[in-house]
């Protein structure tokens, strides 16, 4: 969490609420975050003095505006030049479908339905964000940064595509061995 606070950071200063907001509208394929998980990630950024906060008033209420400082900058690209760790990308989900031979036949279909239309959300969301992004591409041609986070939003759409074609062939699978 403390390296998607920095990069956040790095293209603007933002409020909690701001990173939130940020984090749940296009980032969260990769993470989930709680206001919780984020104030304990600020805490410990601002410990590391790898960010600063400074208060603002803003409509009559004051708000605090959380910066990246040059250490910051440090940490967050020395993270970003280390290795891809293949190791970190896990499934939870999978570990249900694992055991769902212990549930009723009535059940597992449900659940996996339940699922398919959690995913197709997802995805109508992620294609949303490559529609718009698509679009605005032509005025960022040579912004790398946003290039990269178009693409980031283009994987998260198609995986979700693959997840829902995978569970729909479960789906069939499942209702035939019902016959």
């Amino acid at each position: 969490m403390e390296n998607i606070i920095l990069g956040l950071l790095l293209l603007q200063s933002r409020t909690i609420y701001q990173l939130r907001k940020r984090i749940n509208d296009g980032l969260n394929l990769m993470y989930s975050c709680s206001t919780g998980s984020i104030q304990a990630a600020i805490k410990k950024l601002l410990r590391n003095g790898h960010i600063t906060v400074s208060e603002i008033t803003e409509k009559g209420k004051l708000k605090k505006l959380y910066s990246i400082t040059d250490s910051g900058k440090t940490y967050f690209n020395a993270w970003l030049n280390s290795p891809v760790d293949n190791g970190a990308a896990k499934n939870p989900e999978l570990s249900k479908i694992y055991f769902l031979g212990f549930a009723e036949k009535e059940t597992r279909i449900k659940l996996i339905e339940n699922h398919i239309a959690d995913l197709e959300k997802t995805r109508l969301d992620l294609e949303k964000i490559c529609n718009e992004g698509a679009t605005l591409s032509s005025e960022n041609q040579n912004n790398d940064i946003f290039y990269f986070q178009l693409q980031t939003a283009t994987y998260g759409r198609d995986l979700m595509q693959f997840n829902i074609e995978w569970y729909n062939r479960l789906l069939k699978n499942i209702r035939e061995q019902l016959k």
